[in-house]
């Protein structure tokens, strides 16, 4: 358990790691590459290493360092796993490598947590069976764990549902160049999380893929195609940013997340026009985005393309005047833990007045001050869920809010291990 401390924070610059999603399949496709990939500001964390020790598992050969990882690519030849493939609560490791076992060898057992063994997989294992392969939740209840049949793709077209994760459209996006005849994607519910699917169109053309796409609607993936091996650097990883981006706009302060700019296709960096919205400055320059708190209004949005950020926005709307209302983002149930109850829940704990809907929360703001009278002497236990992004968020409102305790602080190292040494710099 760590304790926050209410501290005016200093003008800041701080530095977030590679970006967790960039990471995830920037490593399927370097695996799967036609030869030796170098990959600069790789994410390494709890997560993002599942997915390494998983695909060394499936007979990838990596060369660790302290600022690259050389990754062998096998033309997408992948060994046979005798053991299971342990995943965690990593959801994206899961969705991502059910697909790329599609692609082996023998039979795969993919399995976790608890909580992951509670997680939706369903959608994604009926697109699998449609183009041939056999892919079953071990269960029978639609969850992990999953057993893949690596085999050769033939079949070719698809019609997937991704109205709970976008993660089920780029598994299959991710295999599709290695399939025989390629791959027509038809999306028939959602996606959710657009720009997700984006970053990983994004990754596919970066490492020479050719497709073409209607929106979100459809994909034509040509198979027999490769990878090409190279030279790649992961950018700062936006949904990180928003923790130091919040700060700021609570504190009134100004912080600058180094090396992001307003072009990345993460669609977690238009957070900055979300605050922007309630009454930040942005500043979007070479060298990064700032962000300058000032007195924050209430907003309506529809969160369902930046899911990640809801715990952060919802913490920031805490401290807005007026209610502000958060959308379509039923999908968050699903999550790490169930974001929308576990927000809501440690919303009451600072004296916040929530109301969660089905599909989002309805927060009454009120200002800092009020927040603080009163609570010197109270100390307030944040429940983390074992949900990194619980923890992180609330360490925002901690600035704040006197008394604040975070529980099992260490369920960060899931997506950021180094988030308390660069939190605590903002006011050293």
């Amino acid at each position: 358990m760590i304790e926050i401390t209410p501290q005016k924070i200093k003008k800041s610059q701080v530095t977030v790691p590679g970006s967790k999603s960039y990471t995830h399949r920037i490593l399927i496709a370097a695996a799967l590459s036609d030869g030796t990939c170098t990959i600069q500001n790789c994410l390494k964390s709890e997560d993002t290493l599942l997915t390494i020790g998983a695909l060394k598992q499936m007979g990838i050969r990596m060369d660790e360092h302290n600022d690259k990882i050389v990754i062998h690519g096998t033309n997408g030849v992948l060994k046979p796993c005798d053991d299971p493939v342990y995943l965690g609560n990593s959801g994206t490791s899961m969705r991502l490598l059910t697909g790329v076992a599609a692609l082996g060898q023998g039979t795969y057992l993919l399995t976790g947590t608890e909580r992951m063994l509670e997680r939706p997989i369903q959608d994604l294992l009926d697109g699998l069976n449609q183009i041939g392969v056999s892919a079953r939740s071990v269960k029978n209840n639609g969850c992990p764990p999953v057993e893949i049949k690596g085999q050769k793709i033939k079949a070719k077209h698809v019609s997937l549902k991704c109205n709970i994760s976008s993660q089920y459209l780029s598994s299959l996006l991710l295999i599709a160049p290695y399939t025989e005849n390629g791959l027509e994607i038809t999306v028939s519910q959602g996606p959710v999380s657009k720009p997700y699917v984006d970053m990983t169109v994004d990754i596919m053309e970066r490492l020479g893929i050719k497709l073409t796409r209607d929106g979100y609607k459809s994909f034509q993936i040509p198979g027999n195609q490769t990878y090409q091996s190279g030279s790649y650097t992961v950018e700062p990883d936006c949904s990180q940013a928003g923790y130091f981006w919040a700060a700021a706009a609570i504190t009134g302060s100004e912080v600058k997340v180094k090396g992001i700019t307003g072009d990345s296709h993460q669609g977690d960096v238009r957070f900055t026009q979300v605050l922007e919205s309630m009454g930040c400055r942005i500043f979007y320059e070479n060298d990064g985005i700032t962000v300058s708190g000032g007195k924050l209004s209430a907003i309506e949005i529809d969160m369902s393309d930046m899911p990640d950020l809801v715990p952060t926005l919802a913490v920031v709307a805490a401290f807005a005047k007026g209610t502000t209302i958060i959308k379509n983002v039923a999908h968050l149930k699903a999550k790490e833990s169930d974001r929308l109850s576990a927000v809501a829940n440690e919303l009451v704990k600072l004296g916040i007045e929530v109301r969660q809907t089905d599909t989002g929360l309805i927060i009454n703001g009120r200002p800092p001050k009020a927040e603080a009278g009163g609570r010197e002497a109270a100390k307030i236990e944040i429940e983390t869920y074992n949900d990194h992004r619980i923890a992180m968020s609330f360490a925002v409102a901690g600035l704040v809010v006197p008394g604040i305790l975070i529980r099992d602080e260490k369920c960060v190292e899931k997506s950021f291990p180094e988030f308390w040494n660069v939190f605590q710099g903002l006011y050293t």
